[in-house]
């Protein structure tokens, strides 16, 4: 035991300080960090359908912890979960061979980031959804890739496509890795569809009986729409009469966020009769979507990519407004309480949930300790960029070429996370950090010396 102590020792570090900082959160922050969605999740949980905006796979998750009627334990899960994550990244990088030091520091931001700490507080579905894919892409390179893994990781994309949408590409991509790694053979990377499939199925059969409509979310083509907001000229796309409702006057330039067309009420969207997620308002959003993208192709192009661009800023500028960065900050003041109509109903559900108050209280000197403690350790966007650019720099150069392809299901999945946001909504700090650990995972790999292919199952860590 002291042996293996001394032999992961800087791991154990990085993990124990981790630790520190997710227990100096749960006592400077109690019980939990609130966002807007946050409410939305609760009501889900307590009163269980599918939500026309969000799959229910986090307010599943909630409802699992309801009876002991506690945020503080939810939020201590999901620490438990970012701790977990660190783990599998460094235990999967060191099985695969990297090199101790690329294991480590590959654990690093999971475990040390200030900003995984305070997304872990806050109750979101990106710490569940973050766990689900590591988990899946670690399953997915070890030694072991039998039918019974291939189910595992179908059931871990399915959970993880419940918890958010953005997870439903990742299934191609897994089920291309497994035919990749078998050499053309599909019968393992069948077995991790149908078992991905069949929840994914489940849950699209309930979501149509409870609104009559295909898919697993309603709000589609809304969020598509206010994507393109952001450079659609209806001069140029010539809308017939009844996509012409959806116009906005103004310039590009002098556009709000593209959040604003989804919520705000001056959104020509939102003025229509009924309410925005409306099968019918939905389809013309999505209509309207598609022909600014066919008519102004690339400005749709250029619109993803300003915002992947955002993923890689050396500072942090605000974005998308004042208002949703500061949920990311860990706060002086408890937050207001909910203002918009839902929220306010999702309150009143969430003490129906805690059986108390569901007040922030900031307990001083351990939240000042954060807040100190996010303004040095975090991530650069840029950092991450450098990240995602080493695994494939260094295989094409041949002093550092990576003896095995592992790299690759982990590197295309952080690029799927970070680029699917952009593409089909906006860019938002927190769709970030999912992306994170699997980026590190993968420049960890890349740096590996033997072919996973050659690999005993019982290697020791």
């Amino acid at each position: 035991m002291i042996g293996w102590a001394r032999r992961h020792r800087w791991f154990l570090g990085v993990l124990g300080a981790g630790a520190v900082l997710r227990t100096i959160t749960m006592l400077g922050y109690r019980p939990a960090l609130w966002f807007p969605d946050s409410y939305t999740y609760v009501v889900t949980a307590l009163r269980p359908r599918p939500d026309l905006v969000r799959p229910a796979g986090y307010s599943m998750f909630l409802r699992l912890l309801e009876p002991f009627h506690s945020f503080a334990l939810v939020a201590a899960v999901q620490h438990l979960l970012g701790l977990g994550v660190g783990v599998l990244v460094y235990v999967t990088a060191r099985r695969l061979r990297a090199p101790g030091w690329a294991a480590v520091l590959a654990s690093v931001p999971a475990l040390l980031d200030a900003y995984q700490v305070e997304l872990e507080h806050l109750l979101v579905s990106d710490t569940l959804f973050a766990a689900l894919v590591t988990a899946a892409a670690c399953l997915a390179v070890s030694p072991a890739s039998g039918r019974r893994e291939a189910a595992g990781i179908g059931l871990l994309l399915a959970a993880a496509t419940l918890t958010r949408t953005v997870g439903l590409p990742l299934v191609v991509v897994f089920a291309g890795w497994l035919v990749y790694r078998a050499r053309g053979r599909v019968a393992t990377a069948a077995v991790m569809l149908a078992a991905a499939a069949l929840p994914i199925l489940g849950y699209g059969a309930w979501f149509h009986a409870t609104y009559h409509r295909i898919g697993l979310v309603g709000a589609n083509g809304v969020f598509l729409y206010a994507k393109t907001m952001t450079f659609a000229d209806c001069a140029a796309m010539r809308p017939p009469a009844d996509l012409a409702v959806l116009c906005d006057p103004r310039p590009p330039g002098e556009r709000p966020p593209a959040q604003e067309y989804v919520w705000s009420q001056d959104s020509p969207l939102v003025r229509l009769p009924g309410i925005t997620f409306t099968r019918e308002n939905d389809t013309l959003a999505g209509r309207f979507a598609s022909l600014a993208i066919r008519s102004q192709p690339l400005d749709y192009l250029g619109s993803v990519t300003s915002e992947l661009a955002r993923s890689f800023t050396l500072g942090r500028p605000v974005y998308p407004d004042q208002e949703i960065y500061d949920y990311y900050e860990f706060p002086a003041e408890p937050p207001a309480p909910p203002g918009r109509y839902p929220a306010m109903v999702g309150a009143g559900f969430a003490q129906r949930y805690q059986r108390g108050p569901i007040d922030t209280r900031i307990v001083e000197p351990y939240a000042g300790w954060m807040r100190a403690y996010q303004r040095v350790a975090h991530l650069p966007g840029a950092a991450v960029l450098v990240i995602l650019l080493l695994p494939p720099v260094a295989a094409g150069v041949r002093r550092f070429r990576p003896a095995s392809t592992a790299w690759l299901l982990p590197w295309t999945t952080a690029t799927v996370l970070l680029v699917m946001p952009a593409a089909v909504a906006e860019f938002d700090y927190r769709y970030v950090l999912p992306a994170v650990p699997v980026a590190c995972l993968a420049a960890a790999l890349a740096l590996s010396k033997p072919s996973f292919t050659n690999i005993p199952i019982n290697v020791r860590i």
